[in-house]
């Protein structure tokens, strides 16, 4: 049996998501999101985080899912990809799942051409999807958003 992969699980709407325990550093109630002209649409705007200016990824507007009120109860994943610091909102977080590699399965197996999403884990009650943060963003968006925070300063 293969080491277990330690996923950090959370929710939009009925839907489980994940990311890598080791890409993950906080979560923390969500803050009021101030907005950043010229990021990509992905992107609510930016907050700081313990001095710094972190991005904070929508992840309905990745998705497709329907925009809401932001809630009391929404979460903020602060996560670090190779080139920055970054926030997802979240409805909720689950908490860490220990996951052996062997009940995953690669997007690629299941849906060629899943950009954002890296897998799948099988749980005996649903699916969750596995985010890359790396390939979250496309190179046009990556490039508008350091423009967009360059221009801020």
């Amino acid at each position: 049996m293969q080491m277990a992969d330690q996923l950090v699980v959370f929710h939009l709407d009925e839907q489980r998501y994940a990311l890598h325990l080791a890409c993950v550093e906080r979560t923390v109630a969500a803050v009021e999101v101030t907005p950043l002209p010229g990021a990509p649409g992905i992107v609510a705007g930016i907050v700081n985080v313990q001095g710094s200016v972190v991005p904070v990824f929508d992840l309905r507007r990745r998705f497709g899912l329907p925009e809401r009120v932001p809630a009391l109860s929404e979460r903020l994943i602060v996560a670090r990809t190779s080139t920055r610091r970054v926030a997802l909102i979240a409805d909720a977080v689950a908490g860490v799942l220990g996951c052996p590699m062997e009940d995953r399965i690669a997007i690629a197996e299941i849906f060629p051409g899943g950009r954002h999403i890296e897998g799948v884990v099988k749980l005996a009650d649903g699916l969750v999807l596995i985010h890359d943060l790396d390939r979250f963003l496309a190179a046009d968006e990556e490039k508008a958003l350091g423009e967009a925070l360059q221009s801020r300063c």
